[in-house]
């Protein structure tokens, strides 16, 4: 049964048309990777999907309730999907206990001792309880990734949105922050990623979807997306993947 669907979305920045109808459904626990080259459109759709960029055009739900367009309540939305960006983006003023539970207290009216038991226990899930009361910029870059992670399952979130979140880490610390995003998959949390590690795409996803200028181009298992790519631009886009050494 379809848990999060988005139904010809079209996005624009002025004359630039970044999203072309991109139609997609996910059901409930799945993993779908989104694959493609910079620029195909694959962080505009996830934040689209969080409101955190208007659509012109389409309607996207979750669990059905309409989730664009006017009057939806951003709040309650972002308490049901969550989002994880390749930046971090975590207040440098802030501890790492403050950052993580700033929102559900602030914004969801969890109680502070409540918010905090939480996200105390999913730091020590993600190896991080013992930087709770440390600031960010003592962190490494892949320590901070695992407190935005846990900053987003805080509120205990439907759907989870990843974008690039591997993109800003040196190599040795990639692996630290996948094994915690396989952890999530192998828990059943529904999440769709943009992801430029296909091996670990090709590992997690139920589903891979090749995006290419604004649109799904091609999707699938992926077996079928690794291994027999229909596309001759999927199939340029991974022959070009492997020979980085890649996939």
């Amino acid at each position: 049964m379809t848990f999060l669907e988005i139904h010809d979305v079209h996005k624009h920045y002025g004359d630039h048309h970044v999203l072309q109808g991109v139609t997609l459904e996910v059901a409930r626990h799945e993993v779908v990777c989104l694959i493609g080259a910079s620029g195909s459109g694959k962080s505009t759709l996830l934040r689209c999907i969080n409101a955190l960029e208007p659509i012109q055009q389409g309607e996207i739900s979750v669990d059905g309730d309409v989730v664009s367009g006017q009057g939806v309540d951003v709040n309650r939305l972002r308490r049901n999907v969550g989002m994880v960006f390749q930046s971090y983006n975590l207040f440098p003023h802030m501890s790492v206990l403050r950052n993580v539970t700033l929102a559900p207290v602030k914004v969801g009216g969890v109680p502070k001792a409540e918010a905090e038991e939480r996200a105390l226990a999913l730091l020590d899930r993600v190896g991080m309880r013992d930087k709770a009361h440390a600031y960010p910029d003592a962190l490494s870059g892949g320590q901070q990734q695992r407190v935005a992670i846990v900053r987003a399952l805080v509120s205990n979130p439907q759907v989870l949105l990843l974008d690039e979140i591997t993109a800003a880490l040196d190599p040795e610390l990639v692996g630290d922050v996948l094994a915690i995003v396989r952890e999530l998959a192998q828990d059943g949390l529904t999440m769709l990623l943009a992801t430029h590690e296909m091996g670990f795409a090709r590992e997690v996803a139920s589903q891979v979807c090749f995006l290419h200028e604004g649109r799904i181009l091609e999707r699938g298992a992926p077996a079928q997306i690794f291994e027999d790519p229909h596309e001759e631009r999927t199939r340029q886009f991974l022959s070009r993947v492997i020979a980085s050494g890649r996939l």
